[in-house]
């Protein structure tokens, strides 16, 4: 059985939107459009993966904190309040 975190999967998707263009100086920029303002900029394609990875994270977190309303990924809705329902016991 495979678990999953609603966290994990929320930046996965999200990763899943995002796009790379080369710049003239031959470095990369990522960004995530329905994520606004999530962008990252490095000198290799990988860099800039994680660059934008760790940007959206940083993105979601301040944004639960503040309680921003963050969009909709996949049916992935972190806007919601937490249900109080007890864990499952493994």
């Amino acid at each position: 059985m495979t678990v999953k975190f609603i966290l994990s999967e929320y930046v996965d998707k999200a990763m899943d939107e995002a796009s790379y263009d080369k710049l003239e100086d031959n470095s990369f920029v990522g960004k995530i459009t329905v994520c606004k303002g999530v962008i990252a900029f490095s000198s290799t394609l990988k860099e800039c993966q994680n660059e934008l990875r760790s940007t959206l994270e940083d993105w979601i977190l301040l944004g639960l904190k503040l309680r921003h309303h963050l969009p909709v990924i996949d049916n992935i809705d972190l806007n919601q309040e937490p249900s109080l329902e007890p864990l499952d016991t493994l």
